[in-house]
């Protein structure tokens, strides 16, 4: 199974550090957020990735290279200098992601998640990772219902960034612009997006504070 890690984002709640800085390239105890992601998926047996690029993006490509030194073959996405959202970011890459089911990573999430784990049921178009609502997000994003995403119930959890979807997923789309989201919500209405909880170590990288406080832990 290939992998894609969304790198693209402007990291605009982490300036002044991204304005220099792509948020994936930023050190998390002793190496780069991205390389986090890209040692376990290697561990997970993953030897293809991709990843979107627009934002600084060049800094990752001449970080990362073509991923040999984490026994990956990477591939890049480049967006241009406009970033294409979620969906958009993902749609783009589809034709170097292939026919099959791939599993999706947010690059400014940091994680003890094993990606290993992950698996889409046949019938399901997608497979989420929920997490725990952190301080940020109290409202959550989904409830769960054996195994199912739903939109509405209670109790709601977040989603954490870490998926299986597969290119079914995006029938219909066009390049350009757009959020992910209304692609989860239609599979939903089919009964065709599943879940799990995971309540290990999870942090959405997203302010200076949340950086600070996990490179003191």
């Amino acid at each position: 199974m290939k992998a894609m890690i969304l790198a693209a984002g402007r990291g605009e709640r982490l300036r002044p550090l991204t304005l220099a800085t792509p948020k994936p390239l930023l050190e998390v105890r002793g190496r780069p957020l991205i390389g986090w992601h890209l040692a376990a998926l290697a561990r997970a047996g993953v030897r293809e990735v991709v990843i979107n690029l627009s934002w600084l993006g060049e800094q990752i490509r001449n970080t990362l290279g073509d991923g040999a030194a984490y026994g990956l073959r990477i591939a890049y996405s480049d967006e241009g200098p406009e970033p294409l959202e979620t969906g958009g970011g993902i749609f783009r890459a589809l034709p170097l992601l292939g026919p099959g089911p791939f599993l999706l990573v947010n690059g400014d999430v940091y994680t003890d998640y094993q990606p290993a784990r992950l698996r889409a049921a046949p019938e399901a178009l997608g497979h989420l990772v929920l997490v725990p609502n952190p301080p940020q997000h109290p409202r959550g994003d989904f409830a769960l219902d054996a195994g199912r995403i739903l939109e509405d119930g209670e109790p709601r959890y977040t989603y954490s960034g870490l998926a299986v979807l597969r290119p079914e997923l995006f029938a219909g789309c066009s390049d350009g612009r757009f959020p992910l989201l209304p692609l989860f919500k239609r599979a939903i209405a089919l009964g065709r997006l599943h879940g799990e909880l995971y309540t290990g170590a999870w942090t959405d990288v997203g302010t200076p504070e949340r950086l600070a406080a996990l490179r003191g832990g």
